[in-house]
């Protein structure tokens, strides 16, 4: 059995690009993959990571992915668009939605990509926090194959609907801060979040997850599907992003799960990006001036527990981000021995063993 090894994040991002190079993806889109998943190690959402690659490898051999996408612009305006994803790597369409997004938006102020039948989308703060670096305010959700109990079921009724929204970052003294970055789902805890309960063989808080027969339960290794975070709003969130993101482009996902439609139940994602300049509306000192002093104003607040630090939105992902980045990414010992095997399939060396 393996231990926890540390590793630098250029190194382990270096190997993942080299393990989907070896599956047979082309160094570009292995590259864009790569780069999203080591984003969420260095900012702590190890279950966006690298704990990953195992399940866009099975998605690749099972076509679920595909290796050589048709990526085409179905509907193209000057602010809405339709972006045919071709079960395409989710980080490519995302990264090529982003890319459009930013350019479109500085145009017209206002830009939106709906992507169609793409596949894991990965940690969206990635693509909004870009976004944000770009002085525009980004917003992205995306919907998926039900995962989620749908407030008064027992079943799986909707997805866990990720949601991120990032704001430019505020000024103090000259000084640039980071920018503001909130990425969320609307369930109680994400599917990555359980898988790695499992493997960890821990246990769950309550209130968390219900087992197949649609029982709460805190054991990770029963639990099959996430609660809607706060309940009806949870459940009622995923409910739009699916309306918005699969019945605007024709694409429904829940209705075809449940109508048992021949491959209705093979993974895919559709997913919506947006983009606003921000400094079209307002003086960029100002704004950045104001973003100072809201976040000041929210920090001096008296505290519930004077030993924990108020934060912002993302504030925690820059100083874990910060120290990972120094001082390399922990990977836990059923990580590394998952690597590891991955790795000896393509008679790959893996970093922690130079």
């Amino acid at each position: 059995m393996n231990s926890s090894v540390m590793v630098s994040a250029e190194a382990l991002r270096t190997f993942v690009e080299r393990i989907f190079e070896h599956e047979g993806m082309s160094i570009s889109h292995a590259q864009q993959v790569a780069r999203a998943l080591l984003w969420a190690n260095l900012r702590g959402m190890d279950t966006h990571g690298v704990s990953r690659v195992a399940t866009y490898l099975g998605f690749i051999r099972k076509g679920v992915i595909q290796l050589e996408p048709q990526l085409k612009w179905a509907q193209q305006a000057p602010a809405l668009n339709i972006l045919e994803a071709d079960r395409s790597p989710g980080a490519v369409s995302m990264q090529m939605a982003t890319d459009h997004v930013a350019q479109q938006c500085k145009q017209t102020g206002l830009a939106m990509v709906l992507v169609r039948a793409t596949t894991h989308t990965g940690a969206l703060g990635y693509f909004t926090e870009q976004l944000a670096h770009q002085g525009l305010i980004g917003m992205a959700y995306c919907s998926s194959l039900p995962m989620m109990a749908y407030h008064g079921a027992r079943t799986a009724g909707v997805a866990t609907a990720p949601l991120s929204i990032a704001a430019p970052a505020g000024v103090s003294q000259g000084q640039l801060q980071d920018p503001i970055v909130l990425d969320m789902a609307s369930s109680t805890v994400s599917m990555g979040q359980l898988h790695r309960a499992r493997k960890l063989k821990q246990d769950l808080a309550p209130g968390l997850a219900l087992d197949a027969q649609g029982n709460p339960t805190t054991d990770s290794q029963l639990a099959a599907t996430p609660l809607p975070m706060a309940g009806p709003k949870g459940s009622g969130l995923a409910l739009m992003f699916e309306l918005i993101t699969s019945l605007v482009v024709h694409n429904p996902i829940v209705a075809n799960y449940f109508s048992e439609q021949a491959g209705a139940k093979k993974h895919q994602q559709n997913a919506c990006i947006m983009a606003l300049d921000t400094f079209k509306f307002c003086a960029e000192t100002t704004y950045r001036e104001d973003l100072f002093r809201t976040v000041q104003a929210l920090k001096n607040l008296p505290k519930a527990d004077e030993a924990v630090d108020i934060l912002m939105p993302g504030e925690r992902g820059y100083k874990t981000y910060a120290e990972r980045l120094k001082a390399g990414i922990q990977l836990p010992a059923a990580m590394v021995e998952e690597l590891s095997g991955i790795a000896a399939d393509k008679q790959l060396t893996p970093p922690w063993t130079h």
